[in-house]
């Protein structure tokens, strides 16, 4: 499928996602209780799935090359202590939750004219995190989103982001019928995310190596499988503080080749 600009994917993506949340949204709130958890529980199944396909990228034959054979599982190690020391550092958990009471704050005026309190406020809080941090991991972190975003600069067309967008779109769907609006939110993470790497491939062609990639997709498979942790209601991991691996872990990548 041939692109008509530069970020046309992207663009695609962004859209399915508003309209999958929005149609959760709509659908959400006339689901039971126990309904709305056992789409959590399913969701939270579904989620560590994708994280194990996600974390497989650490056998990657172009990783192993470009590293060696003992590095791959280090570089992952790596990138996730020293992107969670970062990240505890800088405070992303807590710097997200404040985020989320004020988006939570201002979507209470503007649909009732009052705000949430009490308990029940940091309980949306939590809830808004979750969907939004979740969705955007989901929708943000893997071979499609990279090699589609690249390929969508490249000129190369947006078949892979087309595939990637209905996915998207259902999974958007599923999400927001859970998590309400911080789903809804993800599709400007997707929209920056995906741009951004648009830009990469329109500037810098091919030279994106196949293991940074590979690197980046496992590393953000084991963040997933923390996302999966907390749906499923076994272990609180903060895996907002854990965000900056995703950047360490291309960096890293680099460094081990340069010293081998």
């Amino acid at each position: 499928m041939t692109s008509l600009f530069p970020g046309a994917g992207t663009a695609l993506n962004v859209l399915t996602v508003l309209i999958g949340a929005g149609l959760g949204m709509a659908v959400g709130h006339r689901l039971r209780e126990h309904t709305r958890s056992v789409v959590t529980d399913v969701l939270g199944l579904v989620t560590l799935l994708v994280a194990g396909l996600s974390a497989m990228a650490v056998t990657d034959v172009a990783l192993r090359d470009a590293v060696g054979s003992g590095f791959p599982v280090l570089i992952v190690l790596g990138s996730l202590l020293i992107g969670s020391i970062t990240g505890s550092m800088l405070r992303i958990e807590d710097r997200l939750e404040g985020l989320a009471g004020t988006i939570q704050r201002w979507v209470s005026r503007r649909s009732t004219g009052s705000s949430i309190e009490g308990g029940s406020d940091h309980a949306s809080r939590e809830r808004f995190i979750e969907g939004w941090l979740t969705a955007s991991l989901l929708f943000c972190v893997g071979p499609l989103t990279i090699l589609g975003s690249l390929n969508d600069g490249l000129g190369r067309g947006i078949d892979q982001l087309a595939l990637k967008a209905v996915l998207d779109g259902f999974a958007a769907l599923a999400f927001a019928a859970s998590f309400g609006v911080g789903v809804l939110l993800s599709a400007v993470s997707v929209l920056v995310v995906q741009g951004a790497l648009t830009v990469v491939g329109v500037l810098l062609g091919d030279l994106v190596p196949d293991a940074h990639i590979s690197a980046l997709t496992a590393t953000g498979g084991l963040m997933l499988a923390g996302i999966a942790l907390r749906l499923l209601r076994i272990r609180d991991i903060p895996v907002g503080d854990m965000l900056p691996a995703l950047v360490v872990a291309p960096l890293l990548t680099q460094l081990v080749i340069w010293l081998r």
